[in-house]
């Protein structure tokens, strides 16, 4: 007799999981759409696909004109288990028939205790939790770096080079890139909030020491905060497990670990962003489980609800309980539609077994991605870990960045019928986001016109 595992669970689509391009691109009615846009939408508001989207489903997104595309961007993390999983639809839709909205400040409701609860359970660490929610990335490191303010009386924070963190004010002064997210041609957003700064990243690829172990590299960020800002002033330490749009940097393996061991000797807050790493992206559910670190906060947004608007902060119950109440909040935060959103989310990637899926995704991508490194002259390194992987281009025979080929890749595999996502704290990194769901046939299509994209650079 055989038993039935939830790994035998296969996800269920309404769209046919194909790539086609029919006609002109960007067709006729994305075309009209774009005229639209540009009489009512902020110029400032940038998009990356000149097409207009009419229904997605798994690994597919279709278009006003009949196109359909190759998702290999998942809405930048967010759609892990694809733009309408049929247990989110369910949730959202029985949810709605009851109350869109009423304010959990106002009069609570089970669903934000609900997602709290699950948190508290799959966010690493065995002591007690608290959990608040929100509404975006940004404002769930807004609040964490404000609960470690207030819980320990001190006001400095790091960051690192290469860092992403948001678009508000203080976001904005954590991140490190400036063009686009901190100013550009038309002017500075800042000036930004005080108290915040920046020691050296472990980026394996690019150290001047290759050699540098990641525990050598936090011993040198460490040295940094201890002699430039003092272990007396500082709230609390924020780091992407794998930095985002800094690039997909790994950090060399101890580098997490060491910093993590010395916030805690020293009573500094170790905060986790965890916003694009999270939620089985990474193959596992977050991405600091894979060297066994435990923050005392965790920023999470992006893959937890299935497309819905929620962010969150978990950790320490000591941490969290040092705000006075009505200290956080605000009136979307936890709204009761993306809480149920949340919850059915995450039934799926346990039902479906989405960390493996991830994993699985990492053995395809990279065989394919590392035989055409060693093919061509232009890819310097192939990272990251599950479904949250990455290509830096060079120019052939060095290391120097080459954001020329990158952007020209991304638009031919557009033209072809296939979305991806570019970044780096250069602009010469392709990054792949899959949705976690995506079809292995489904994929290794996407990955056939991303290869010959890069075999057509010169």
């Amino acid at each position: 007799m055989t038993t039935q595992t939830t790994h035998a669970l296969q996800p269920q689509f309404r769209l046919e999981q194909k790539r086609r391009i029919t006609g002109s691109f960007p067709g006729p009615k994305s075309v009209a759409l774009n005229e639209r846009r540009s009489a009512v939408v902020a110029k400032g508001v940038a998009s990356g696909v000149p097409v207009y989207v009419a229904d997605a489903d798994g690994g597919i997104v279709h278009d006003v004109d009949g196109n359909s595309f190759i998702d290999l961007g998942s809405g930048i993390a967010v759609t892990s288990v694809g733009a309408s999983d049929p247990a989110v639809v369910a949730a959202v839709r029985e949810q709605v028939e009851h109350f869109t909205h009423t304010c959990f400040m106002v009069t609570p409701y089970e669903g934000y205790i609900a997602v709290a609860e699950k948190l508290a359970e799959l966010t690493p660490g065995d002591f007690e939790k608290r959990t608040v929610l929100f509404n975006s990335g940004a404002e769930a490191v807004e609040n964490a770096v404000k609960v470690a303010r207030v819980a320990t009386g001190r006001t400095a924070v790091v960051a690192f080079d290469h860092a992403y963190h948001g678009r508000t004010n203080l976001t904005m002064a954590l991140t490190a890139k400036s063009l686009p997210y901190k100013g550009g041609p038309a002017g500075n957003f800042g000036p930004f909030a005080s108290e915040v700064y920046r020691v050296p990243m472990s980026y394996p690829f690019r150290e001047e020491n290759p050699s540098i172990s990641g525990a050598e590299a936090a011993r040198r960020a460490i040295t940094m905060m201890e002699k430039q800002i003092g272990v007396e002033s500082l709230a609390g330490i924020i780091i992407e497990p794998i930095q985002g749009e800094g690039g997909f940097i790994v950090p060399a393996e101890g580098f997490l670990p060491t910093l993590a061991e010395w916030a805690r000797e020293n009573g500094v807050v170790f905060i986790a962003d965890e916003v694009q790493s999270g939620f089985c992206r990474t193959g596992e559910w977050f991405a600091v489980n894979h060297e066994g670190v435990v923050p005392d906060l965790i920023t999470m947004a992006k893959g937890i609800a299935g497309g819905m608007p929620l962010s969150a902060v978990t950790g320490r119950a000591d941490l969290l309980d040092a705000v006075h109440p009505g200290g956080l909040g605000g009136t979307y935060g936890g709204n009761p539609v993306a809480c149920a959103a949340a919850l059915a989310a995450i039934d799926t990637m346990t039902d479906l077994d989405l960390s493996a899926r991830a994993r699985r995704i990492e053995e395809i991508v990279v065989a394919r991605l590392r035989k055409l490194q060693s093919e061509t002259g232009i890819i310097g390194e192939v990272r990251g870990r599950g479904a949250m992987l990455a290509i830096e281009f060079v120019m052939p025979g060095s290391k120097e960045p080459n954001p020329v080929a990158t952007k020209a890749i991304a638009a031919a595999c557009l033209e072809e019928g296939v979305i991806i996502l570019t970044c780096g704290t250069y602009g010469n990194v392709v990054r792949l986001l899959p949705p976690l769901v995506i079809g292995e046939e489904l994929l290794n299509d996407g990955l056939d016109v991303l290869e010959a994209a890069i075999r057509a650079v010169k």
